[in-house]
């Protein structure tokens, strides 16, 4: 892998799109050709009853919910090890708003398929694309969110995409949270990608909730393209997978980051340093360069994800993926 050098990171070593190898089955390949085989059906049949039928029926919240967690099921993904900052273990249930709640921003990691599955399971939230050089971002539907997963690195939007302002997603859907994924594309789970301009276009007040999911084992993060048949084999062919989940405590776009990484009560519009401290970002221009105070609320989501997720951030972004998979795919070929 020596010839991918050029996309780890400078500071830190990391390559953040090289896929993780499995661990060889040895032994167990047997037991793992079984379960890939009497697994593969029911994945189908409950992702097509769900996707064609269960979510268009009014089951309600809880009906869609538990037919997620049945898709989830399938491959054993039930170990889920929930964390959330200044909760104790156990006191969870009592804590519930340290948790994304209505009209919240949840700024997650983007490393699998699974990450928009177990969200929309536990959150039932609104998905959205983000791009490097734009604040509007496009609406998902949670299929779209899996098969973006997937999907090649994109710079700027599809032609014809509808992109629209997350303070017209809040507005619309008043009873949701909002899933951002603000690295733009997916990584491996090793190290946080320089984060879009779309969370700071999030409105005024609005709460932001950093959250981390990572795996075990991670050799079911999608960082290459269009691996479709790889993440099957290593999804459904090990007998259980383990999933860590770590929710930051949220900051909004009306307070300023502290250095301790704490979200605290100054207004951001407050900052006399700042020339455009009157106002956001102006959703009409890709260009417009980031105020101070957008930069801080950029740094403490991005510091949070590495906290929580025990990595770091990284110098690469969508540009270098895009040309780290123009590579790989050309050696695949040979």
């Amino acid at each position: 892998m020596e010839k991918f050098s050029q996309f780890r990171d400078r500071g830190s070593g990391i390559a953040p799109f090289l896929p993780i190898p499995t661990q060889p089955s040895g032994y167990a390949l047997p037991l793992h050709i079984f379960l890939f085989c009497f697994r593969l059906p029911l994945l189908i049949f409950v992702c097509l009853s769900y996707f064609l039928v269960l979510q268009y029926l009014p089951i309600g919240s809880l009906g869609k919910k538990a037919s997620l967690w049945c898709i989830l099921g399938v491959p054993s993904l039930w170990w889920i090890d929930l964390q959330v900052d200044g909760v104790k273990r156990g006191h969870l249930a009592s804590q519930r708003s340290r948790l994304p709640l209505a009209k919240s921003i949840i700024a997650s990691s983007f490393t699998s398929p699974i990450d928009a599955i177990y969200l929309a399971a536990i959150f039932d939230p609104i998905f959205t694309a983000s791009y490097p050089d734009t604040s509007k971002v496009q609406q998902l539907s949670l299929l779209g969110a899996i098969l973006r997963s997937f999907a090649e690195p994109e710079l700027t939007p599809p032609v014809g995409a509808d992109l629209v302002n997350i303070s017209d997603l809040t507005e619309n859907h008043p009873s949701r949270p909002i899933v951002v994924f603000a690295e733009c594309t997916t990584t491996n789970g090793r190290g946080i990608l320089p984060l879009s301009r779309s969370l700071a276009s999030v409105p005024p007040r609005t709460k932001i909730y950093p959250i981390s999911l990572r795996y075990t084992e991670p050799d079911i993060t999608t960082p290459v393209p269009h691996c479709y048949t790889t993440f099957l084999w290593n999804l459904l062919s090990k007998p259980t997978h383990f999933i860590r989940v770590r929710v930051a405590e949220h900051v909004s776009s009306s307070s300023k980051a502290s250095p301790e990484g704490r979200g605290t009560t100054s207004n951001f519009f407050d900052d006399e340093d700042d020339d455009s401290s009157a106002t956001l970002l102006d959703e009409s221009s890709a260009s417009e360069t980031l105020t101070n105070q957008d930069r801080a609320l950029l740094d403490y989501v991005g510091e949070s994800l590495a906290r929580l997720g025990r990595v770091k951030r990284v110098g690469l972004g969508v540009q270098e993926k895009r040309d780290f998979v123009r590579m790989w795919t050309k050696q695949q070929r040979r």
